[in-house]
């Protein structure tokens, strides 16, 4: 007996979720770089007496970097699903466990 096995979608939903996960990362790191700081400041008695300026752009640089990176993920991913065939049929499993 064989069984449809959906192949193309599940990398589709993988680069959706990079890509989602990307933008909002990115979106976040930029905020964080022009306007935003650190909760640090608001327990201080001046600000960036705790987290300095140069800490808080290279954290904002990362988030902006790992942001991007995912979306490249996604967007690679998105790629190699259009190569996938949509269902692939295989034997149908025996395992008890399953």
């Amino acid at each position: 007996m064989t069984e449809k096995k959906a192949v193309a979608g599940l990398a589709r939903f993988a680069g959706w979720i990079f890509l989602v996960w990307g933008g909002i990362v990115s979106l976040k790191g930029i905020y964080d770089a022009f306007w935003g700081a650190p909760e640090a400041n608001f327990f201080s008695l001046k600000p960036w007496e705790f987290v300095t300026r140069e800490q808080w752009l290279r954290w904002s640089g990362f988030e902006l970097a790992y942001g991007l990176a995912c979306v490249a993920l996604g967007l690679a991913a998105r790629v190699y699903a259009a190569r996938l065939p949509e269902f692939v049929l295989r034997e149908k499993s025996t395992d008890d466990f399953i």
